[in-house]
């Protein structure tokens, strides 16, 4: 029996990028998705391509940046199918530029977005995770969290936070839920669109095109960690290009 077969997850930033690879990929696993981002005509069109596969998956237009958004969407989860096992919380910017252009709404939208954001969803889902007495929270973070580099400041400060505050939740949690932390390296989304310095943007964009790894390739990261047993918590998964310094 598959680990991930029968279990009801939901994804944040699932309208593209590693949270649609891994909304297809799980469903193709046998998981009931449920699906959350801001674009709904792109989850309207992944929950229906699930579906003419065979699978089960409904969605909701929500802002990560917005607590209730997040409460909806576990009480989605909990109402249209009486449980959630899993929580990905996914969804992520990155306008990444030198601190000297002072792009300070950027900064305060890049923690408002990946450090936020995973707290709202952690907020939402723990009060159903203890009741339940089950539960995995999977946070997407990102090597920039284990690594500072120049004009990435902001985003990796806020993709630390991600990876202390799942480990201090690891620590709290119990031996009934788990909490991982996946890590990627460069891959292959629309990401590096929101970059607004332009000689940035290009540098990145090189680099994404010449090595990045596919989308799929974080999702079946995910599934790993997802379909162990109930007694084995991945905690973390570190995932980069073989060509990544």
């Amino acid at each position: 029996m598959s680990g991930i077969k029968g279990k009801v997850i939901a994804i944040t930033g699932a309208s593209g990028g590693i949270g649609e690879a891994a909304a297809v990929r799980l469903a193709e696993r046998g998981a009931t998705l449920v699906l959350g981002a801001r674009r709904k005509d792109q989850l309207q069109d992944i929950v229906a391509r699930i579906e003419s596969s065979g699978g089960e998956a409904v969605y909701a237009s929500i802002d990560v940046t917005n607590k209730e958004d997040l409460s909806l969407l576990v009480q989605l989860a909990c109402e249209r199918y009486g449980k959630l096992d899993v929580l990905i919380n996914n969804a992520g910017i990155g306008p990444i530029s030198p601190l000297d252009e002072l792009r300070v709404e950027d900064w305060e939208a890049t923690i408002d977005v990946n450090t936020k954001g995973v707290l709202y969803g952690i907020a939402a889902a723990l009060p159903i995770f203890r009741k339940q007495n089950f539960g995995h929270f999977v946070n997407i973070a990102s090597t920039a969290g284990l690594k500072t580099v120049a004009n990435q400041a902001v985003y990796s400060g806020s993709k630390f936070a991600v990876r202390a505050i799942s480990e201090g939740l690891r620590q709290e949690a119990g031996d009934r839920i788990r909490v991982t932390v996946i890590s990627p390296g460069v891959v292959q989304t629309n990401f590096i669109d929101g970059i607004p310095n332009q000689e940035v943007k290009d540098r990145l964009t090189a680099v994404r095109d010449g090595l990045g790894l596919p989308p799929d390739a974080v999702a079946r990261a995910i599934a790993f960690a997802i379909e162990q047993p109930a007694d084995v918590d991945i905690n973390e998964i570190v995932i980069r290009p073989t060509a990544q310094v």
